[in-house]
């Protein structure tokens, strides 16, 4: 039975969603769907909301696994089956029912892409190497990834491709391999650099003690996966340890969704609050409060700024007495990027200033990920807009950060004031947050 959103993206969400368009578009997401959810009767409408994906230039590589149905052939064949899920040790009466099982997944896959005018194809690129005995144990036909042809996938990408991958693999020799397909879609996220790596199940996201998490700091899930496993559902609990892990080695995000939610990948991305569970790196442990000796560091970084008339000229004083307004990204103990905050009408309304990012570093996310962390900071004030004044940069605010142009009657009494003395002329941009 369909689940519904209380908050659903709708037509009038556009210029919304268009915000994040340029930011994703290029980018590589990959996209592993649960068996479970290939059997739902919501399974067309992610299919669907894939195209969508697919029509803003995104790049999707779709990887699939095979639970439920080898479970359903097992039952209709009353056969005791090793291996359920990927989890454990593969005989041989398991690993051909899970072959028959993955030819049927990927076939229907197909077939949903190809109505949904999509180029797809199932690939063979992914070789597989016996996992062996762990704790005594031989995992006999289970297979870990041994190498990925990541040049056919990326192939397949500049053609407009949909690449759908099996976790039946071949190890050297050609003979047959069962792969954990939450493991292979990490893997899989890690090799091609991808921007995203989105889990769709039937299952609610990533519940900690019986409570849906919304966003989730990979060190703290590392915490947590060490120490007390336990508060995670089964189910789920391969996705996190595939999350984590996908994160730690560079994926920027990892998201766990219920695919039985109308339209949850779509408002996942597209929408900033999400319905599912966000992994997130600890990128933003480079960035910190400023503090009195980093005041020299800016000015010399803000000067570059003020030569450009990008920003407004700020003596090293000045910057000594709002010190603790400032935030800098500091990359290898060196700053690189600086941002400040400023309240205005005593918190109601947060402005965004002095937002400059050594030239070297420009065009690498670091601007973007200082007004991230500057709104994010806002909104846990009860902030619901922030504003930025900008004579050079208002194409980054608008078309990175999701800024939209306002005018003089947009800003609070005193900082009109100011504005009108200034004599800039900067554009006005607000971003509800």
């Amino acid at each position: 039975m369909e689940k519904s959103l209380d908050k659903a993206i709708k037509p009038t969400d556009l210029r919304g969603i268009l915000e994040y368009v340029p930011m994703f578009r290029g980018h590589v997401f990959i996209i592993a769907l649960d068996g479970s959810l290939v059997a739902h009767d919501m399974f067309p409408d992610v299919l669907l909301d894939i195209a969508v994906l697919r029509s803003l230039n995104i790049k999707v590589v779709l990887v699939h696994g095979i639970g439920h149905q080898l479970q359903a052939l097992a039952s209709a064949r009353d056969t005791v089956i090793s291996n359920p899920h990927g989890e454990g040790a593969t005989d041989q009466t398991t690993l051909e029912l899970a072959t028959e099982a993955s030819a049927a997944v990927n076939l229907q896959i197909i077939r949903g892409l190809t109505k949904n005018k999509l180029r797809c194809a199932a690939t063979n690129a992914v070789r597989g190497k016996q996992i062996g005995i762990i704790q005594g144990i031989d995992q006999q036909l289970s297979g870990d990834v041994d190498k990925l042809d990541t040049s056919l996938i990326s192939q397949l990408l500049e053609n407009h491709t949909v690449p759908v991958v099996s976790p039946i693999a071949f190890d050297r020799d050609g003979g047959s391999l069962r792969l954990n397909s939450d493991l292979l879609a990490a893997e899989l996220a890690d090799r091609l650099d991808a921007s995203k790596l989105i889990y769709l199940g039937t299952q609610d996201g990533l519940q900690i003690d019986g409570e849906a998490v919304k966003n989730l700091p990979v060190a703290k899930l590392e915490r947590l996966l060490e120490k007390d496993s336990k508060q995670i559902p089964d189910r789920t609990l391969s996705k996190a340890r595939y999350s984590a892990s996908a994160v730690r080695a560079g994926t920027p995000r990892a998201h766990l969704l219920d695919g039985r939610v109308f339209g949850a990948l779509l408002n996942e991305i597209f929408d900033k609050v999400g319905v599912g569970t966000m992994v997130y790196g600890n990128e933003y442990e480079s960035i910190r409060s400023a503090v009195e000796t980093d005041a020299h560091s800016i000015h010399n970084i803000t000067r570059n700024g003020v030569q450009t008339e990008s920003l407004r000229e700020r003596s090293l004083d000045e910057i000594l007495s709002g010190i603790s307004n400032f935030l800098v990204y500091e990359i290898d103990g060196s700053i690189v990027g600086c941002l400040q905050l400023l309240d205005h009408e005593n918190g109601k309304i947060i402005e965004i200033g002095s937002v400059y990012v050594q030239s070297f570093y420009q065009q690498k996310g670091v601007g973007r990920r200082l007004i991230e962390y500057a709104s994010s900071l806002a909104a846990e004030r009860g902030v619901s807009t922030v504003i930025a004044l900008s004579t050079r940069a208002a194409d980054f605010f608008i078309k990175v950060c999701g800024f939209r142009e306002g005018s003089v009657e947009d800003l609070p009494q005193a900082r009109m004031e100011s504005y009108q003395n200034e004599g800039r002329r900067s554009k006005i941009l607000l971003k509800n947050i």
